[in-house]
């Protein structure tokens, strides 16, 4: 299906987040979409499938202008989008989500859905269980059940946004012959994203946006540098790692033993030092999150030591780990880091009441001084928003800016899932800037990342999760992308050297 931008405009108040956008994505093609952060992609597809309705302009579907007023208004006119956090019910099985878009009738026997879920999955060689719980799947599957439940309701145009946050290379790989093979099969796919590589990668055309504002497309082959000056108006390099003296033991875990449900890592011992920063890499659901979690204090073990800065805190809660200088960020942004509807002051305020800060005591709130302190953390932090923004209505980067800028002021180890999840290159490194900031001041860092790059470029030593163990802990010196990818895998450090000689 042909689909046409026509000068598109979209306002949010003062904020002009789409301003006469236009062009065409042909039959049959992956299209990408770039910008910064906040350029305007995510509202223009939310246009596209029915989210939002433009405050002017016009979207043409194979040269015929429609009027798209709902996301289920979207999927009847063969529009579908994938967003960043799947919509899905994690209570339910797999195969119940599957079945909530249900159009084929007023009921559907089960037996017939579990047919065509099958079928699907055998089509694009996806191995989901349909009696598995959502909140048991990695992100990756979860984007895999979205994807055959819009086949099944037969939508022709397919929207990905950020679609590689947060899933492992094995996942992309899957999901990269997945989207080849339905444009093969003439759907039209719309690919938003900050990750050159992926676009350069997938994309045969793609238009880019700034400020609201298309300011380029490009035919493949793509030149970096100028997708980047397009974005940014200039051109951006990876600033140089610089080290710094390592200090006394920051955290510790002796033989600890962790369990979650199904899950259990058992032996975990980790050292970490004070100005240490250390990359945790893995396939998504190998353990990397149970032992993140078990050193935040959100996760009790079942046995071992663990200390902070030489405390004792075995088998204490969070709070009494928040109180020794630990701080955890999540990569589930609006469900366990930000709170959904407040504003960016109301969680200033929230931040000011745990560090005992004057405009969160008493009954009565500062709020003059709340609306302050919010500002110039947006302005310290470049978040696109204001004091009385809601958080949910801020682009995915922009909420991780804003978990970032809300970190309390005294930390002695920063835990991170993903902390770069949703950022283009340029915040990366400014985030990235302040995060060594906080290293250079003595706290330690531990932080889970699907980027390989980012794990090589940041990590003083290298934490390899496998199989729900702690398969390899190697300095960065010593490691590449290639000897990471194959310790990723389950290859040991010795097949690593068997493989060099």
């Amino acid at each position: 299906m042909k689909i046409e931008f026509r000068n598109i405009h979209k306002r949010f108040g003062a904020v002009h987040a789409n301003n006469d956008v236009s062009f065409i994505v042909p039959t049959g093609k992956i299209y990408g979409l770039i910008g910064e952060n906040g350029a305007g992609k995510s509202t223009l597809m939310k246009q596209l499938s029915g989210y939002f309705s433009s405050d002017s302009g016009q979207i043409l579907l194979d040269d015929r202008p429609v009027k798209i007023v709902s996301p289920a208004d979207a999927v009847r006119q063969g529009i579908g989008m994938l967003h960043q956090d799947p919509l899905d019910f994690p209570p339910m099985r797999l195969l119940e989500n599957f079945m909530t878009a249900c159009n084929h009738g007023v009921i559907l026997p089960q037996s017939a859905a579990l047919k065509a879920f099958n079928d699907l999955c055998k089509q694009f060689d996806f191995d989901l269980d349909p009696n598995a719980f959502v909140n048991e799947v990695t992100v990756g599957e979860r984007q895999q059940l979205e994807i055959i439940r819009l086949l099944w309701l037969g939508v022709r145009t397919l929207i990905l946004d950020e679609p590689t946050t947060g899933i492992s290379a094995i996942q992309k790989v899957k999901l990269f012959q997945t989207l080849k093979k339905l444009a093969q099969q003439g759907m039209s796919i719309l690919f938003v994203s900050h990750k050159l590589e992926d676009v350069q990668e997938l994309c045969g055309e793609l238009a880019v946006l700034k400020r609201g504002v298309l300011v380029g497309t490009l035919t493949a082959p793509f030149d970096e540098r100028k997708m980047v000056q397009l974005m940014f108006d200039q051109a951006f390099e990876l600033h140089p790692r610089s080290d710094v003296p390592l200090g006394d033991s920051a955290l510790d875990l002796k033989d600890v033993t962790i369990v979650e449900g199904p899950n259990r890592m058992e032996h975990a011992n980790l050292q970490v030092r004070k100005g240490e920063v250390i990359g945790i890499a893995g396939l998504e659901g190998s353990g990397q999150r149970l032992l993140m979690q078990s050193c935040a204090g959100l996760l009790r073990p079942l046995s071992g030591y663990t200390a902070i800065n030489g405390i004792d805190l075995s088998g204490k809660g969070y709070p009494f780990f928040e109180q020794n200088g630990v701080a955890f960020l999540p990569a589930d942004r609006l469900v366990e880091g930000l709170v959904s509807g407040m504003t960016i002051a109301e969680h200033a305020v929230l931040l000011a009441q745990k560090e005992k800060r004057p405009e969160g005591k008493g009954l009565f709130i500062n709020w003059k001084a709340a609306i302050e302190e919010s500002d110039s953390r947006i302005k310290d932090f470049r978040i696109k928003g204001r004091p009385e923004s809601t958080v949910n209505s801020l682009s995915g980067g922009n909420q991780q800016r804003t978990q970032l800028a809300l970190l309390p002021a005294k930390i002695s180890v920063l835990i991170m899932e993903h902390p770069t999840r949703g950022l283009d290159i340029e915040s990366a490194n400014y985030i990235w800037d302040k995060l060594l900031k906080r290293r250079d001041q003595g706290a330690c860092i531990l932080y889970s990342s699907a980027d390989l790059d980012e794990i090589l470029q940041y990590s003083d030593r290298v934490l390899v999760c496998f199989a729900n163990r702690i398969h390899a802990i190697v300095p960065r010196k010593e490691l590449s992308s290639e000897d990471l990818g194959y310790l990723i895998g389950g290859k040991s450090l010795s097949d690593l050297k068997s493989l060099a000689m």
